[in-house]
């Protein structure tokens, strides 16, 4: 059950994010850890929709709906994963579709991190309770590879490579319908969507968010395309296909849904089947804290390839 707290501010003038930064640090919430739960609407003032950049009035009130925490040490899983890459300092995984980063509500058992503390690798403490070694995610339908940390030091050293988005990531994904040229670069916002708190969205104001996109193979009703993400924003390479008319294959969230005008039974059954929506995380360059430069390649899963071939036999 969420934990309801409240504050009541007694002095004005400061940004909403870091008034509830400066009262709230007591407790172990940080600033960045504040603007999630604005994301994702959990915050009021004075009982309506708070926005971070806000300047707060003496005597106002702020609620925040706090989800619970996942435990302190998250539960070993006897679950295999795939290790592409390791070192002393770091690992990369092959993430199967399916499969949780780390633990949240609704899935404390399972994910990425449980199958990581089963394995008993060494891992950083993390930057957020029960999410040791986490330096990125990917989301549960995604599959691919997940870069891990194994040290405190470690990952500082590969989150500043995020920060400074040096870390290549190319993705590969099966989009709906056909784009008029072969290579699309896309700078749109990313925010959250104002109708649906699951959803993110292209919108003013938003986040700056840059995908390339670089057409590989056309077939019938979809396109095989690669995406270089040059900014890592929630859900950017969904939001983003999305947003030029062209969802993924399967990712019903943002209108990959099967009734996209396909006449084959066939096919329909094929998409319909997957249980996953057609995106992968299939390489990764990044330089270890060794100093040594890494690029690590992933393979499509069979599924994927599956309905490529279903959909290049017609």
């Amino acid at each position: 059950m969420d934990e309801r707290i409240v504050v009541l501010f007694s002095e004005p003038g400061r940004r909403l994010d870091a008034a509830l930064a400066r009262e709230l640090g007591g407790r172990g919430i940080t600033r960045s850890r504040i603007s999630r739960l604005l994301d994702e609407g959990r915050i009021t003032l004075n009982g309506r929709k708070a926005r971070a950049s806000e300047p707060v009035a003496a005597g106002q009130e702020a609620v925040i709906m706090m989800p619970p925490e996942p435990p302190a040490l998250p539960l070993p899983s006897a679950i295999a994963l795939k290790v592409l890459y390791e070192d002393d300092h770091c690992v990369v995984i092959d993430k199967p579709a399916g499969m949780v980063t780390h633990p949240a509500k609704g899935h404390w058992e399972g994910t990425v991190v449980n199958a990581l503390v089963g394995a008993k690798l060494p891992l950083s403490p993390g930057y957020e309770a029960g999410r040791p070694g986490i330096i990125h995610r990917l989301d549960k339908e995604t599959s691919g590879l997940l870069l891990i940390a194994k040290s405190e030091s470690a990952q500082a050293f590969l989150s500043s490579q995020f920060a400074s988005r040096s870390v290549k990531k190319i993705y590969t994904a099966l989009a709906w319908g056909h784009f008029n040229d072969d290579f699309i670069p896309v700078d749109a916002p990313i925010g959250r969507d104002s109708r649906n708190r699951k959803k993110m969205a292209v919108k003013t104001g938003g986040r700056p968010s840059r995908t390339d996109i670089k057409v590989m193979e056309r077939l019938p009703f979809t396109t095989l395309i690669e995406a270089r993400l040059l900014t890592g924003r929630t859900h950017q390479i969904r939001v983003h296909l999305a947003h030029l008319h062209h969802p993924v294959v399967g990712d019903t969230l943002y209108g990959g849904r099967i009734e996209r005008g396909i006449p084959s039974v066939k096919l329909r059954q094929v998409v319909a089947s997957l249980g996953r929506f057609l995106l992968h995380a299939g390489w990764l360059e990044f330089q270890s804290p060794s100093g040594k430069m890494v690029s690590v390649e992933s393979p499509l899963p069979d599924e994927f390839v599956s309905v490529l071939e279903a959909f290049r036999n017609g």
